[in-house]
């Protein structure tokens, strides 16, 4: 059974930076996932942030967050992480890991980036950024 648990969040001002983890348990080995990041802020909907496909690393993220957060993965230590740099308080939010097995084909770049692409989600952790 997969699971997902995120870590790392937290209260920051604007400027700042935070590096959040996403540890993964239950994968099938030497299977391609894609995985990615979503938030969601009071009173909006949950949207993608950044995604990886963790056979061939091919990224895409949003383009509010583009040059400014960095996703990628530890394949030894199972985790998927997020380094957030120049955190705006339009950042604020919580923040999402998830996955879904890719059992055939690649992740799409679009897909990356959409919530109903994924079936596996963690329970989310805040990030405030204060201006």
């Amino acid at each position: 059974q997969v699971q997902l648990v995120e870590s790392g969040g937290g209260a920051v001002q604007a400027g700042g930076s935070l590096k959040l983890s996403c540890a993964a348990s239950g994968f099938f080995a030497n299977t391609r996932y894609c995985m990615g990041w979503f938030r969601e802020a009071p009173g909006k909907e949950r949207e993608g942030v950044a995604g990886i496909d963790t056979r061939d690393h091919r990224t895409n993220y949003a383009d509010s967050v583009k040059g400014r957060f960095t996703v990628s993965q530890d394949d030894v230590q199972k985790t998927l992480y997020l380094q957030m740099n120049s955190l705006k308080p339009e950042d604020t939010g919580m923040y999402y890991c998830a996955a879904v097995r890719r059992i055939v084909g690649v992740c799409s770049e679009t897909g990356l980036l959409t919530s109903g692409s994924f079936s596996y989600w963690g329970q989310g952790t805040q990030v405030t950024v204060s201006s």
